[in-house]
């Protein structure tokens, strides 16, 4: 404490102004004791952080979900891949790490996926490639979507330029309006997710330079364009140091792990899932997603010898159900089958609602050509063109073929229809000439009239005797059915038998029937309980 003058008088105490500064210096000497404490705490907390090894992670994951994305970027592997990013979200899951190793494939699937990942928001989204594999073209454009990018040092990602099929099965660069395009996409999903635009365009642009540059005002490093330098409305505050190397003219930027971590297109290296476990301080094992029922009857389902096998039982039920419509048994086993056709379609990214509203409608068609509209006409042949097309385009992504793959895949589907027609035709003309024979299925055939009917219907030298069937029946008359009716047959009208045919339904022999109307030769009948 600091020795004040004590201004005194003669005989008296010391003044007040010295025991108000005795005062002060306590109070002062407790203040810089607390500032110092305070400073002392600063010094340990910060020590702690800066202990913390190089790129972990401080928040603690406590529900990490992996699944694993190989192979081509198709259709069907993107509709698995979302089926799994569905199942992680509802368990819950608050780190999302995708395992990519994937050469590319689909352009719009790619885009799908990065805009799929994009939008999440209940995780942190994570693309990872491993040591010694790859996210090349479309798959690169997937990873952008990601929250981080994490590779293996030797691990590689880029060279996404599209490309296609020419008519001479020769791959060419996709046109110019394609690669603008998608030039903007992957512009935007890097800007979204932090990432030098430049950069990624240049994955897409094979003649895109870029170059490493610094913010004269703040000394801050940046990856641009000239276009984007000159653009600016600083283009001056831009000091150029280097061209990225691999953004050189007539390449397509491809990165290894170590220099997507120099160009801060990747977050961080690791070479496995354990040391990326270690980066994000996890304290528990990733929960992968595997395939599960669903995925492995999506792919089954989708193999072109079982979509044959679903075709053939499919039709020949029908067959069974047109031949005996009240037994129903034909017509559940041919739902069944079209049914699981377009539900892994559905779920293999290839259909939608307008081939099942087709298939339904060309059936519908059918329908009217057979009970309502006599003969075989424009109904018969649209309906068939509907199932037909329906089909096709339940077995393929696009509507009409323009790649040298178009083509393959159409031809591809149409050997499927046609070997599933063929075996179909074998199938009913053998079944049809055994059924006869098979106690099960003997009453599904027509048997010909018995001779005392022959006799009745024809004339003594074989040629035909019967009377137009309006001048034999006429509407109200009842009669009995002498054959089964499918919707056609036998019937008897007192002592003559004319061909009949029912609304639609099956009618046993023996019951009794009467007549609806008449058209021509043509008597419509109806069961009378």
């Amino acid at each position: 404490m600091r020795n004040y003058p004590e201004y005194k008088t003669r005989g008296h105490a010391p003044t007040r102004f010295a025991a108000a500064m005795r005062v002060w210096d306590s109070i002062d000497a407790r203040r810089t004791a607390r500032m110092v404490l305070l400073a002392l705490l600063t010094v340990i907390i910060c020590g702690s952080f800066s202990d913390r090894a190089p790129g972990a992670e401080p928040v603690k994951f406590a529900k990490p979900f992996l699944i694993r994305f190989e192979g081509a970027i198709t259709p069907m592997r993107t509709k698995y891949l979302f089926r799994g990013i569905d199942r992680a979200q509802d368990a819950g899951a608050d780190l999302l790490v995708i395992e990519i190793h994937s050469p590319g494939g689909y352009l719009q699937e790619s885009l799908d996926i990065a805009n799929r990942l994009k939008t999440i928001k209940w995780a942190k989204t994570v693309a990872f490639v491993r040591s010694n594999e790859e996210a090349l073209s479309g798959a690169a454009i997937a990873s952008l979507g990601c929250d981080e990018i994490v590779m293996g040092g030797d691990a590689v990602m880029g060279d996404a330029g599209p490309i296609y099929q020419n008519e001479g099965a020769m791959f060419e660069h996709a046109p110019e309006k394609i690669r603008s395009d998608l030039a903007r996409k992957v512009r935007d999903l890097a800007s979204h997710k932090g990432r030098a635009p430049a950069l990624a365009e240049a994955m897409v642009d094979m003649d895109l330079e870029v170059f490493r540059v610094r913010n004269k005002d703040d000394g801050s490093i940046h990856f641009m364009s000239q276009s984007e330098i000159e653009s600016d409305e600083k283009p001056d505050r831009w000091e150029t140091i280097q061209m990225v190397h691999e953004s050189r003219k007539a390449k397509f930027l491809e990165v290894n792990g170590n220099r997507a971590v120099e160009l801060e297109l990747a977050q961080g290296n690791a070479a496995n899932r354990g040391e990326l476990a270690v980066r994000f301080s996890l304290e528990t094992d990733f929960q992968v997603v595997e395939p599960n029922s669903v995925d492995m009857a999506v792919y089954i389902l989708n193999l072109p010898i079982i979509t044959v096998l679903l075709f053939i039982i499919g039709f020949i039920a029908l067959y069974f159900e047109f031949s005996a419509p009240g037994i129903s048994i034909g017509g559940l086993t041919a739902g069944l089958c079209f049914a699981l056709f377009f539900w892994s379609r559905f779920l293999g990214g290839t259909a939608g609602w307008l081939e099942v509203i087709l298939f339904v409608s060309g059936f519908v068609f059918i329908a009217v050509e057979l009970f309502v509209i006599p003969g075989f006409g424009v109904a018969g042949v649209t309906g068939i063109l509907l199932i037909f097309a329906s089909v096709v385009l339940a077995s393929q992504t696009f509507i009409l073929p323009e790649t040298v793959r178009d083509w393959e895949s159409l031809r591809g589907t149409l050997f499927v229809l046609m070997g599933s027609g063929f075996a179909f035709i074998v199938g009913a003309y053998i079944i049809t000439k055994v059924t006869g024979n098979i106690p099960l299925l003997s009453n599904l055939a027509l048997k010909p009239p018995s001779v005392d009917e022959e006799d009745e219907f024809y004339g003594d030298k074989g040629g035909k005797a019967e009377p137009p069937a309006h001048e034999l029946v006429q509407v109200g008359d009842w009669g009995i059915a002498n054959t089964p009716l499918r919707p056609s047959g036998k019937a008897q009208f007192g002592d003559e038998f004319v061909d009949v045919a029912t609304e639609g339904t099956f009618v046993n022999a023996g019951a009794q029937i009467r007549v609806l109307q008449i058209h021509g030769h043509k008597i419509t009948v109806r069961e009378i309980s």
